[in-house]
C-alpha cells in the first residue's frame, strides 16, 4: 500500500509539473516572446544608440542600421562584411577582417573549432559587424576633454599601409583631422588569440587639447546562456586583483559598475569564448560594465579609459592595450599570464571555488589525453588514480561500518531499555561507544573529505574547452554533448537525431546512461539495505531519478560517473570481503527491533564469536536476576513465546529454535553456541526478560 501511494505521487507530480509547463508557461512564453518581436521590429530602422556616461567611451555612432537578434529581417553577417573596405586578419587560429571605416575589430571567426561535430556545420563566428544578428565587436578610441573636437568615430574612414593583418605584419591604420591632429593605430597579432592595439595621437594644430585613450567591447542582445550555477557566463573582470563575474539580469537591474584600477582586465565571456581588454598593466585606467535597453534590445558594454593628458601643440602621446579574443585553451590563457603578465588570466575559465583542486585535475587530465589521444581514456585513467588515492580513506570507512554494524545488537537494546529516556540514552551510547572504541563520525568523515574532488573533477569536465567535440568510442562522438542516442530515435538505429520535446525530453534517456543507471543499481544492491522499509524504497528509486538526472548531462560527466561505479563496486566488494560483512542483503541486527517474523529473523541470524556471545550471555543473566520480582507472570510469557517458535520451526532443530526466540525476546539474534548457552536462553526466556516483560 505504501509502494502504491509512493508511485500515485511521483506520478500526480510529474502530470502537475507538465500541466504547468504546457498550459500555463508556454502560452506566457509565446506571448513574451511576440511582443519582444513587435518592439524590435520598430527598431530595425533606427541606429545604434550610444551607451551613457559623459567623457567616456561610448558604442560608436553612425555604424549600419540593424535589427536586434533574432529578427527574421536583420541583415546577413556576410552581407555586412562585403559592403564596406576592410583589411584582412589571417593566422593559424583566426580568419577575419578589420573595417576601414570606424577600425572596427568585428568580422572574426575560429579556424579550429566547428559549431557542431558534422564536417558542413561552419567554423565558429566570434566577432560581428553592428547591425548584424548578433552585433559583437571590439574598438578604441579618444575622447576630448573640450567638446566639439573633430575625433575618430564610427563613420571615420582609415588609411591601412597594407591588406593583411598576420602574425610578423603588423597593421598601421591613419587618420587626420581639419585641425592638425593626426591619429595612428597600429595592430599587431600572434598566433593565437592576442591583439596588440597601440593609439597614438600628434598635435599639430597648433593648439593645447586634452585627450585619453579608451577601448571597447559591445554585444548586441542578451545571449543563450546554459543556466547552470557552477558556471558563469557574461561580463568578468579581474580589477585590483580580485575576481569579477557580473551576471546579464544584475547588469539590467545594478546599472553601471565603475571601478578605478591599476592593471587587469575585463571583457564578456561564454561558456568557451572570451573577449577582453587588457589595458596597460602600470597604467592606472576607469572602467565600466554597461547594460542599456534600446526598444527591448539589451546592449552591453565594458570599456576603459586612461587619465586624460593635456597635449601641447608638437607634442605625441601614445598608449598600448590588448585585446584577447578567441577560445578559452588553458595552456594558452597560462601562457599569457606568465608571459604578459596578465593577472588570473586562466580564471576566465570557471575553476570555481575548488581552484586549487580543480586546476592541477586538469593538468592532469590534459597530461593522459595527450599521451593516450583520448580525452575519454583520460578520464578513466583520471578516476582510477583518484580511486587509489582515496583507498585507504574508503578502507577506514567501511572498517568502522562494519565494526558499528556488530554494536546493533547492544544499540537495539539500549534504545529498547531508554526509549523514554533521550538523556541517558546518548550517554549510555557514548559510554558504549568509548568502551568499544567505536566512533560513529570516522565512517563519514573519508567519505566528506573526498567529495571536493569529485565536485573539482565535475568542474574539469563540464567547463573546459578540451572536452568540447572530443571523442570516445563507438557512439560517444563529443564528450561535451548528451549521450546522442534515445528511445525516441530508436537508441540511434533510426535516421534522425534526438527529437526536442521541451518538458518531456526527461524521456530522451541514451544508452550510456541506462548502462550509468544498472550500475549504480548493482552498486546500491552491493551495500547492506536499511531495515526500514521506506528507506529501502528511496534508495531503490535514486538509480532511476540519477538516470533521468545524468541523461541531460555531456557524455563525458557520464563516462566519468559510471566508470567510477564500476571501480566502487569492485572496491566496495573487495573491502567488505576482507572486514567480514555481509554483501548485501537486509541488516539482520536490526530485524528484531523492528518486528520482523521468526522467519526473517532465522534467515538473518548470523553467528557472532564466542567471546562476544558469552560476554552477552553474562550480562543478561545478571540482568535475569535484577528482575525476579517478576519472575512468574514473565516465565508463562516466555514459556508461550517457546511453545510458539517450536510449533512454527517445523524441520529446525530445538537449539536454534530457542536461539531465535532468545533473538526475537531480547538478544538481536544471537545464536548459543553449547548447552549450557541454551540452558542459560531458555531460562532467561522464562525469567520475565523477553520484549514483553520491559513494556510498560
Amino acid at each position: 500500500m505504501e509502494q502504491r501511494n509512493l508511485i500515485l505521487a511521483i506520478v500526480a507530480s510529474v502530470a502537475i509539473l507538465l500541466g504547468f509547463e504546457l498550459l500555463y508557461n508556454a502560452p506566457q512564453r509565446e506571448a513574451e516572446l511576440a511582443q519582444q518581436v513587435q518592439q524590435q521590429q520598430q527598431q530595425t530602422s533606427e541606429d545604434e544608440q550610444p551607451t551613457s556616461g559623459a567623457n567616456m567611451p561610448q558604442a560608436q555612432q553612425g555604424e549600419v542600421p540593424g535589427a536586434a537578434p533574432g529578427v527574421p529581417n536583420a541583415p546577413d553577417r556576410d552581407e555586412l562584411v562585403a559592403e564596406g573596405p576592410r583589411v584582412t586578419i589571417d593566422t593559424p587560429t583566426l580568419r577575419g577582417s578589420i573595417s576601414l571605416v570606424g577600425g572596427r575589430i568585428d568580422d572574426l571567426t575560429l579556424r579550429n573549432y566547428e559549431q557542431t561535430i558534422e564536417p558542413d556545420s561552419g567554423k565558429i563566428d566570434l566577432l560581428s559587424p553592428p547591425g548584424s544578428e548578433q552585433a559583437y565587436y571590439a574598438a578604441f578610441g579618444w575622447v576630448a576633454a573640450e567638446n566639439g573636437a573633430d575625433l575618430p568615430n564610427g563613420e571615420t574612414r582609415w588609411s591601412a599601409d597594407g591588406e593583411t593583418l598576420a602574425p610578423g605584419r603588423d597593421l598601421t591604420l591613419t587618420w587626420t583631422n581639419d585641425a592638425g591632429l593626426t591619429f595612428t593605430r597600429v595592430y599587431a597579432i600572434d598566433e593565437r588569440y592576442m591583439f596588440t592595439v597601440t593609439q597614438r595621437v600628434t598635435n599639430e594644430s597648433g593648439d593645447a587639447v586634452s585627450l585619453a585613450p579608451y577601448g571597447l567591447i559591445s554585444r548586441r542582445g542578451t545571449p543563450d546562456t546554459l543556466g547552470y550555477y557552477i558556471l558563469h557566463e557574461g561580463p568578468i573582470g579581474v580589477l585590483n586583483g580580485t575576481l569579477e563575474e557580473i551576471d546579464y539580469d544584475d547588469l539590467q537591474d545594478d546599472g553601471p559598475i565603475t571601478q578605478r584600477t591599476t592593471g587587469g582586465w575585463l571583457g564578456i565571456t561564454d561558456k568557451y569564448w572570451l573577449v577582453s581588454l587588457i589595458p596597460d598593466q602600470d597604467t592606472g585606467v576607469r572602467t565600466r560594465f554597461l547594460h542599456a535597453d534600446a526598444g527591448g534590445v539589451s546592449k552591453y558594454q565594458t570599456d576603459f579609459m586612461h587619465d586624460s593628458v593635456r597635449l601641447q601643440a608638437g607634442e605625441s602621446l601614445e598608449r598600448t592595450s590588448r585585446l584577447f579574443a578567441g577560445a578559452k585553451e588553458v595552456s594558452v590563457l597560462d601562457h599569457y599570464k606568465d608571459n604578459l603578465g596578465v593577472p588570473m588570466f586562466d580564471k576566465a575559465v570557471d575553476f570555481g571555488w575548488f581552484y586549487f583542486l580543480t586546476k592541477p585535475l586538469f593538468k592532469m587530465l590534459h597530461f593522459f589525453a595527450q599521451y593516450t589521444g583520448n580525452f575519454g581514456v583520460a578520464i578513466l585513467i583520471l578516476v582510477v588514480i583518484i580511486k587509489l588515492l582515496f583507498f585507504p580513506l574508503a578502507n577506514k570507512s567501511y572498517r568502522s561500518m562494519a565494526k558499528m554494524r556488530k554494536l546493533q545488537p547492544e544499540m537495539v537494546k539500549l534504545r529498547e531499555r531508554f526509549a523514554d529516556d533521550k538523556q541517558r540514552l546518548n550517554q549510555e551510547m557514548m559510554a558504549l561507544y568509548k568502551r568499544e572504541g567505536a566512533n560513529p563520525a570516522s565512517g563519514c568523515l573519508p567519505i566528506l573529505v573526498q567529495i571536493p574532488v569529485f565536485f573539482a573533477l565535475y568542474k574539469v569536465l563540464f567547463v573546459t574547452i578540451e572536452m568540447r567535440h572530443a571523442p570516445f568510442f563507438g557512439w560517444i562522438q563529443d564528450l561535451s554533448a548528451k549521450d546522442p542516442t534515445a528511445i525516441t530515435n530508436l537508441f540511434g538505429l533510426a535516421p534522425w537525431g534526438v527529437p526536442e520535446l521541451g518538458a518531456l525530453s526527461v524521456v530522451n534517456i541514451g544508452i550510456l546512461p541506462l548502462i550509468m543507471g544498472v550500475t549504480m543499481y548493482l552498486q546500491h544492491m552491493l551495500n547492506p539495505q536499511p531495515a526500514d522499509p521506506t528507506q529501502a524504497k528511496i534508495f531503490k528509486l535514486m538509480p532511476i531519478m540519477f538516470t533521468f538526472l545524468l541523461a541531460q548531462f555531456p557524455a563525458g560527466l557520464v563516462v566519468y560517473w559510471t566508470w567510477n561505479n564500476l571501480l566502487t563496486i569492485l572496491q566496495q566488494y573487495v573491502i567488505m570481503r576482507r572486514a567480514g560483512m555481509q554483501i548485501g542483503g537486509k541488516q539482520e541486527s536490526m530485524l528484531p527491533a523492528l518486528g520482523k517474523t521468526k522467519g526473517d529473523a532465522k534467515e538473518s541470524e548470523k553467528e557472532e564469536p564466542a567471546a562476544s556471545t558469552k560476554a552477552a550471555d553474562g550480562a543478561e543473566e545478571k540482568q535475569a536476576t535484577a528482575s525476579q520480582p517478576d519472575e512468574e507472570e514473565s516465565g508463562e510469557a516466555g514459556k508461550a513465546a517457546l511453545a510458539t517458535a517450536e510449533a512454527g520451526a517445523g524441520s529446525q532443530t530445538q537449539s536454534a529454535d530457542e536461539s531465535a526466540v532468545g533473538g526475537k525476546a531480547q538478544s538481536g539474534g544471537e545464536r548459543p553456541r553449547n548447552p549450557a548457552a541454551k540452558s542459560r536462553s531458555k531460562g532467561r526466556g522464562s525469567g520475565g526478560k523477553g520484549r514483553k516483560g520491559r513494556k510498560r
